[in-house]
């Protein structure tokens, strides 16, 4: 068991840390048994410790009528703050434990599914040849939800697009690299003007990646600036969907190079015509908390391929 921290806290009293982990077991299951068989505690002695923590902060942090278990107004505005203790707490742990040469901790790395695809097999195998004791923990997604995710400490570092759709000024980004992107479409199709205009994707069917996906917003954005809206034939789909549905024939899409370049035979890769478009890959981490050491020679490796327009 953990042992019983005492954490002096802006609520004017001593919090214990092993009581923050209880209140955000039992928040994020909504069930104090199921909370106590995930952190390995009697039920007991989690819902006393929860009362200890109500006591201390002078506030009911659940609300518990009819066996339905609910966060308060106190319990909200305290959750997003224990999830920040525990993981700056996490990550000093790993801090610690990483210094025996690196021969083991982890790295915790967001990315796009397209930096995935394209950016990181290579970066990823350096760095495992080099540090092959380290966990690769990688979270793919959009660079709105990298953000959020990087802010309450649960990534170390993370590849955004920028601009950021909400800068934070406690992010650090170093810019990385800029991208051209390309149209892909079926090898057995017609083959479409070259180079391609955006003009041109007026009147072609365009298999669109989901809402909230970099890509999307960026191809949208310089179709309504050409005065049209674009046409879907298929859309809600993630990278490698994105690309099954082209080789199928379903219309044309406009990836990033990287990715086109591992696209393989069945598709058919063209170039936009100046001033096409590019995106701007950054590095982002938390201003506050330096990254734990594993994640700095990630890092490393990461702007050693830094590239400029």
């Amino acid at each position: 068991m953990v042992p019983l921290i005492s954490i002096d806290g802006a609520y004017g009293g001593r919090m214990q840390f092993q009581q923050l982990v209880y209140f955000v077991a039992v928040a994020e299951t909504r069930h104090f048994t199921h909370a106590a068989e995930r952190v390995h505690v009697s039920q007991p002695s989690l819902s006393q410790q929860i009362r200890a923590l109500e006591k201390e902060l002078g506030a009911e942090l659940f609300s518990r009528a009819r066996g339905n278990i609910a966060l308060t107004d106190a319990g909200e505005a305290l959750l997003p703050l224990a999830r920040r203790i525990l993981a700056d707490a996490d990550t000093a742990r790993h801090e610690v434990q990483e210094l025996a040469q690196l021969r083991r901790g982890r790295v915790r790395l967001g990315a796009t599914p397209s930096l995935c695809t394209g950016l990181l097999p290579d970066v990823l195998r350096a760095f495992h040849d080099l540090h092959p004791g380290i966990q690769l923990l990688i979270e793919e997604s959009g660079s709105h939800d990298l953000v959020r995710e990087l802010a309450r400490g649960a990534l170390d570092l993370a590849l955004v697009v920028l601009p950021l759709p909400s800068p934070s000024p406690a992010l650090t980004t170093v810019e990385l690299l800029q991208e051209d992107l390309v149209v892909v479409s079926s090898a057995a199709a017609p083959a479409p003007a070259r180079p391609v205009r955006i003009a041109d994707l007026r009147d072609q069917p365009l298999v669109m990646f989901r809402h909230g996906y970099d890509l999307r917003e960026l191809t949208v954005a310089a179709c309504r600036a050409e005065g049209f809206e674009p046409s879907f034939t298929v859309e809600g789909g993630e990278m490698d969907a994105v690309l099954g549905f082209v080789r199928a024939g379903l219309g044309v899409a406009v990836v990033p190079a990287m990715v086109a370049a591992r696209a393989g035979r069945d598709l058919r890769v063209t170039a936009l015509a100046r001033p096409g478009l590019r995106r701007t890959i950054a590095l982002a981490h938390r201003s506050d908390v330096a990254p734990p050491r594993a994640a700095r020679e990630l890092q490393r490796l990461l702007l050693a391929r830094r590239k400029g327009p």
